[in-house]
C-alpha cells in the first residue's frame, strides 16, 4: 500500500483512544466486575461475550461517550506522536460513530498539541453504519477502524479498510490489518 496522508482517516475507539483499557477499568471500579482482560473481549458487542448486564455495559459505555477525561480514557501507545506528525503534512481526518462531538473535542485539546487540534476535520456522525458517506465526503480512500462490520462495508464501497487489531476482530477477516501506530506510521511513510 501507498498510503499519502491526505488519503487516509482514523475511527476514534479502539483506534486512536484505548476505550478497552477504559472500559475494563470502569467495569472493575464501577460496578466490581474485575475478573476479565482485553483478550476476553472477542465482540464488538460486548455483552455477548462477557458476563456483565447489558444495561451495565451501556451505562460504562455511556460515561465514556459523555466525559472521556473524566472517565480517564487514554490515548493508544504512539497516537498522538504519528497524528501530530501526520498533522505536520495534511490535515488528519477522524470519524467517530459517537453523536457527541464536544466531548471528543475536548479530549483531543487534552493530549494532542493546539497546532494538531488545528489540523484535525472531526467528525462525530452517531452510526456505526454509516461511514461511508462520511468517508467519500472527506474524499479519504483508506480508514482504519477496528469494527470489522464497518470495515467490510467499506471494502464493499471501494474504500480500503485497515482493520486496528484488537480482540474483538481477531481472526474475522482477511482484511489489511495493523496492530500498532508504529506500524501505521511505516504505511505512510513507505514513499518518502
Amino acid at each position: 500500500m501507498n498510503i499519502q496522508h491526505h488519503e487516509i482517516g482514523f475511527d476514534l475507539d479502539g483506534v486512536i483512544a484505548d476505550t478497552g483499557e477504559a472500559f475494563i477499568r470502569l467495569a472493575c471500579e464501577e460496578f466490581a466486575y474485575c475478573s476479565f482482560r482485553l483478550e476476553d473481549i472477542t465482540s464488538f458487542q460486548v455483552e455477548d461475550c462477557l458476563n456483565i448486564p447489558r444495561n451495565q455495559v451501556e451505562q460504562i459505555f455511556q460515561a465514556i461517550l459523555e466525559n472521556s477525561l473524566e472517565t480517564g480514557l487514554q490515548p493508544l501507545p504512539d497516537a498522538v506522536e504519528v497524528l501530530t506528525d501526520m498533522a505536520t503534512q495534511a490535515p488528519v481526518t477522524i470519524i467517530t460513530a459517537r453523536s457527541l462531538k464536544k466531548p471528543v473535542a475536548d479530549w483531543l485539546d487534552h493530549f494532542f498539541p493546539a497546532k494538531t487540534c488545528n489540523k484535525i476535520n472531526l467528525v462525530a456522525m452517531g452510526d456505526h453504519d454509516d461511514k461511508v458517506r462520511y468517508i467519500k465526503e472527506h474524499k479519504l480512500k483508506f480508514f482504519v477502524d477496528d469494527r470489522i462490520e464497518t470495515c467490510l462495508q467499506l471494502a464493499e464501497a471501494e474504500i480500503t479498510p485497515i482493520v486496528f487489531q484488537q480482540p474483538w476482530n481477531r481472526n474475522k477477516h482477511n482484511l489489511n490489518s495493523v496492530s500498532s501506530w508504529q506500524e501505521i506510521h511505516k504505511l505512510l511513510n513507505k514513499q518518502e
